[in-house]
């Protein structure tokens, strides 16, 4: 498969330049050895293979990818290059320390800048804008629990530089949606064209050199060695860099639930409609309902829109087929004018979608077993972009022995307990799904929380 027909995919991957089109790895030829073999060419492998050569550049290094670099996630996500984990404050406490979540926060803050350092570095134009990120309340219950989000987050120490609470003016003045009481708003966002990272990323990772065999589906992970069935490859340390796909390594089906997020894209918009939307620096924005919902201005003048709401497969089924859904890109474009009516007469070209890996209790985490060699880094429930450079530097700080404050973080060697084995793990996750969409349907009808969504939302950790 070469990378022009992956046009599809998104329209991320529909607006590549051509120089980032060009096919960078060729299928395994057989059976290799490697220092560390890394499987997965989304961010988290190659973030982890292009820190490692930083660290040492005499490794030997192998990436193994089944279809092509950036060909699931990483080239097809909302373009939020975050602070957000998945884990909130308080539970990260409660499973280690009150200043061991503040460093994990403050990390994921200095992550966003990471990314916005190394690609001006090396010339990649990724459309990069670091123009925070708002949240509008557009309900009095979304707005009780912005300031209550605030309250808790000054309770921690963070001041007005790190999250602000927004009154009316001030949050239409960033984002003009209907409806709008209030926000918030955190400067540590920026957002990207996610595919133009990853393909940019891949290409200075193997001019590095390290080995990239795409076109090699991986079918076990095992101390010591990647099986294949075009050949192994023997390596002291082996990368689990999987997320969404996960699912497909023997022995793997209950570590991380692909749970699909759809998107779509507007054609470009006029400066009249833009004048009404706002998002002047183009920032990232959301709202305050409880079915994630997300979206970014593109550099060139598009809406780029997605949400959850997508049914979890039985089985943890991934096809083609489920990155398209005709509900629910509807009811998407449904919010999205509701959001902002001036859309409404624009052409939607583009609709996508894909799985995200979440862990059963929504934690993401790295790691090294240095018994085995067998490292990981995933689960990050949609908050990929940031977070899978945090996890690259600090593989690449476990795997060199470099002693850092990054391999000390309450995410490293966390455990996450595996998801209940059919059809238990499809009720649950389907179940939970149905509950955040009631709450907020039954929030917007008579103005009253769900206690089943509160909840639910609590048993998750959050």
């Amino acid at each position: 498969m070469m990378t022009d027909d992956l046009r599809h995919l998104s329209l991320w991957w529909d607006t590549l330049p051509d120089d980032l089109r060009t096919p960078l790895g060729t299928p395994l030829p057989g059976d290799i050895a490697a220092d560390v073999a890394i499987v997965g060419a989304g961010y988290t492998g190659l973030w982890t293979a292009y820190y490692l050569k930083q660290r040492d550049p005499s490794l030997r290094i192998v990436i193994l990818e089944a279809q092509q670099a950036g060909f699931g996630a990483s080239g097809r996500n909302g373009g939020w290059a975050s602070a957000l984990f998945p884990a909130g404050l308080s539970a990260l406490a409660r499973q280690s320390s009150r200043d061991q979540a503040l460093r994990l926060r403050r990390a994921m803050f200095a992550t966003v800048d990471e990314i916005g350092r190394v690609a001006a570095e090396n010339d990649w134009d990724i459309h990069w804008s670091k123009g925070g990120a708002v949240v509008a309340a557009r309900t009095p219950l979304q707005l009780t629990s912005a300031r209550a989000e605030i309250d808790e987050l000054r309770s921690w120490g963070f001041g007005s530089d790190d999250y602000q609470l927004l009154d009316k003016a001030e949050t239409e003045s960033r984002v003009g949606a209907t409806d709008v009481l209030g926000g918030t708003y955190t400067p540590h966002c920026a957002v990207i064209h996610p595919a133009r990272l990853v393909r940019s990323l891949a290409r200075a990772v193997v001019q590095s050199g390290v080995t990239l065999h795409e076109e090699t589906p991986v079918d076990a992970i095992e101390p010591g060695i990647v099986r294949t069935a075009r050949g192994n490859v023997r390596a002291d340390f082996v990368v689990r860099a999987t997320e969404g796909y996960t699912r497909t390594l023997k022995g793997q089906t209950r570590t991380l639930a692909p749970v699909y997020s759809l998107m779509l894209a507007t054609e470009p918009l006029s400066a009249d409609v833009w004048a009404s939307i706002g998002l002047a620096q183009r920032e990232t924005f959301a709202d305050g309902r409880h079915l994630v919902i997300y979206g970014q201005r593109t550099a060139d003048d598009r809406l780029a829109f997605g949400g959850r709401g997508a049914p979890y497969h039985f089985g943890s089924r991934i096809t083609p087929e489920q990155d398209r859904h005709a509900g629910v890109h509807a009811a998407l474009w449904e919010v999205l004018v509701d959001l902002f009516p001036a859309v409404s007469k624009a052409e939607v070209t583009h609709t996508w979608g894909g799985p995200l890996g979440v862990p059963r209790d929504w934690w993401a985490s790295c790691g090294l077993d240095r018994k085995t060699g067998l490292a990981w880094s995933g689960g990050y429930v949609g908050d990929g972009v940031g977070t899978a450079n945090l996890g690259g530097r600090t593989l690449a700080d476990l795997i060199t022995g470099t002693q850092s404050d990054l391999v000390t973080l309450p995410w490293v060697n966390h455990r996450s307990k595996a998801w209940e084995p059919e059809p238990f793990r499809w009720l649950g996750t389907n179940v939970g799904l149905r509950v955040m969409t009631r709450a907020d349907d039954k929030e917007t009808r008579t103005g009253r929380a769900s206690r089943s969504a509160a909840l639910f939302a609590n048993k998750l950790g959050h």
